[in-house]
């Protein structure tokens, strides 16, 4: 009996250790996985993590914005990134005081994770559930332009979910923002001189059951290729576009909680919320590249 005890305790700090991922494959409803049949889908551990430990894998994610501090009014706040509950909660909150930076007023809290790992190509998806607040909730990628050159030295950003919980702004585009997966690409910050296209091309896709705040979904991507990007949504092909520029750069994950222009804060502070409906939850991030069989 001892014996079985010590092997089950070593199991089980293997397993704590080393993050156990049960998980074979990308989520794909039957018959929704398009990878060609001499492929086979290989997990990306350091861009991947079930968030069953006590504190975030800080040599894996980076929580404190990496060079940017957040968008005004909303400042990242590293002690707002916890694990609990085998989720990552990503929380928002109203600053006791407000806190001036680089000439800019900050009045809120948000969040931030960011792998240090990026790829080129492949499948991203994380189940997560959105809070309710004006602020945001995000899966996302972009390229880093740091130490790049030349027409390199440009921005590529590939927006898988970004949502917020209450609109506040008077857009008509806003409108079901909080019901659906809202996706796209961006190409942005083109040197002169060089033959790209700078440009937006989205995805958007309701809901089937409410609203972003209501569940946990799984958002996901393959992005493919330099020119061909898929969204899914619980498992099922969303839509496909066409980037503006190529889409050839290494790119690395984004998970914000921010303010936006577009989405002022409301009357109040727009925080008359409880802490678990200030928060965004991220069950499980995965990231997969294609192999050979």
């Amino acid at each position: 009996m001892m014996t079985k005890l010590k092997t089950l305790s070593t199991l089980v700090l293997m397993c704590s250790v080393a993050i156990c991922f049960a998980q074979k494959k990308p989520t794909f409803k039957r018959g929704e996985d398009p990878k060609p049949k001499d492929k086979r889908w290989v997990l990306i551990e350091e861009m991947s993590d079930e968030f069953n430990g006590d504190e975030i894998d800080e040599k894996k994610w980076q929580i404190s914005g990496q060079g940017w501090i957040g968008r005004p009014p909303g400042l990242f706040l590293a002690e707002n990134i916890k694990l609990k509950d085998g989720l990552l909660h990503a929380e928002t909150c109203l600053l006791k005081d407000s806190v001036v930076k680089n000439n800019k007023t900050y009045t809120h809290g948000g969040a931030y994770v960011g792998s240090r790992a990026g790829t080129t190509y492949g499948y991203f998806e994380a189940r997560m559930k959105a809070n309710k607040t004006f602020m945001s909730s995000t899966f996302w990628l972009i390229n880093s332009a740091r130490g790049k050159k030349g027409c390199d030295k440009r921005t590529t950003e590939l927006d898988i979910q970004e949502c917020v919980g209450t609109i506040t702004g008077k857009g008509k585009w806003l409108q079901g923002f909080n019901e659906r997966m809202n996706a796209n690409n961006h190409s942005r910050n083109i040197p002169e001189g060089c033959d790209y296209k700078k440009g937006t091309a989205p995805v958007k896709g309701n809901l089937k059951n409410g609203l972003v705040t209501d569940d946990f979904h799984v958002y996901a991507v393959w992005w493919k290729s330099k020119s061909e990007i898929l969204f899914f949504q619980d498992g099922e092909l969303l839509g496909t576009t066409a980037p503006p520029a190529d889409f050839d750069l290494e790119m690395h994950l984004r998970m914000v909680v921010e303010t936006y222009d577009w989405n002022p804060v409301p009357e109040g502070g727009g925080m008359d919320f409880n802490l678990q409906d200030r928060t965004t939850y991220y069950d499980w991030v995965r990231s997969w590249k294609l192999e050979d069989k």
